[in-house]
């Protein structure tokens, strides 16, 4: 896994990179995520520069500070013009952040401490509410490899529903969907159910009957299986039945857990890659109106929201957010 081979470089001065901007006014923004790290460099709305590679397991896991610190920074180091020399913050989203309070607020003493300014270290389900309502009480939606709804209220309480995981949970998610693809496939290939699902999966193994070790071979098989959603969804739309029910419950199960997170506002904003489909997009708008739901324009995403929750503080979801560092 990449995250396990770090070189770690000098932070380089500012003058190498032709740093000619007042550099105290940038901050480092991170979406640490569980299929893709991304770090930007931002000053005020824009993006100086950002650099991505793959992401990792979350910080509930052992270690998981430390994991999420070195690759972030190892992403930072990726930079097309490195760092400046100083920087007035760090916003960063991470998955995880729920699982373990400890390793949360690990993580942002140890960016504290390397790049020598105030830290925020946020769950990503949490950035993206802030993103998509600029800090605003209301719900969100973020259909990725997981899928999770976040709900602040207006005096700053968090109510969720689902993101528990590939083994517990993220039902409708990327995930779910390209596992549930994978699974029809294979009752196909048993002589179940026809469906063009089967031949989609020569994209990735010579036979069918390979699926299981591709997958076995995968060190994260959510992400893994998610591969296979766009396959889903383009058969569906092309007519396939069964492709067409695994998304239509996969529209439904997300409307139950928008449903469960946001109580009597009956609003929700969108994310995640899944929903940038618009297909996808087409099928779950229709099934949240036909529950009486709304959806509303997204503001800004999760990399929006932890560069609100390094830029300022006293948000209403601040007991959310783990802060190291001097203010």
């Amino acid at each position: 896994m990449l995250w396990l081979f770090f070189v770690f470089r000098d932070v380089v001065a500012p003058a190498t990179y032709g740093w000619a901007m007042d550099s105290a006014d940038v901050i480092l923004v991170a979406d640490v995520g569980k299929s893709r790290c991304r770090v930007e460099l931002r000053q005020g709305v824009e993006v100086l520069g950002s650099a991505d590679q793959q992401g990792f397991p979350g910080l509930g896991m052992d270690n998981g500070a430390r994991l999420a610190f070195e690759l972030l920074a190892d992403t930072a180091s990726m930079l097309p013009r490195g760092l400046p020399g100083s920087l007035r913050g760090i916003g960063a989203a991470v998955a995880g952040v729920e699982a373990s309070a400890a390793n949360s607020h690990g993580l942002a003493v140890l960016l504290s401490e390397r790049f020598k300014v105030p830290a925020a270290v946020l769950s990503d389900a949490t950035a993206a509410q802030l993103g998509a309502l600029d800090g605003a009480p209301g719900t969100v939606l973020i259909v990725g490899t997981g899928a999770v709804a976040f709900r602040f209220d207006a005096a700053g309480t968090l109510h969720r529903a689902d993101g528990w995981g590939p083994l517990l949970g993220d039902r409708g998610s990327g995930r779910w969907i390209g596992q549930q693809g994978l699974q029809a496939a294979l009752q196909a290939h048993d002589g179940g159910p026809a469906t063009s699902l089967l031949g989609a999966t020569a994209a990735l193994v010579d036979s069918p009957a390979q699926l299981p070790a591709w997958l076995a071979e995968s060190d994260n098989p959510a992400r893994t299986m998610a591969r296979f959603t766009p396959a889903v969804l383009k058969e569906a739309e092309a007519g396939d039945a069964v492709a067409h029910g695994i998304v239509d419950e996969a529209c439904r199960l997300l409307v139950n857990t928008v449903s469960l997170a946001s109580g009597d506002t009956k609003k929700v904003a969108l994310l995640g890659g899944v929903v940038k489909s618009e297909f996808f997009g087409g099928l779950l708008h229709n099934a949240l109106a036909s529950a009486g739901i709304e959806v509303v324009a997204a503001l800004g995403d999760g990399m929006d929201g932890a560069a609100l929750a390094a830029n300022r503080r006293g948000l209403l979801q601040e007991r959310y957010i783990h802060r190291d560092g001097t203010a």
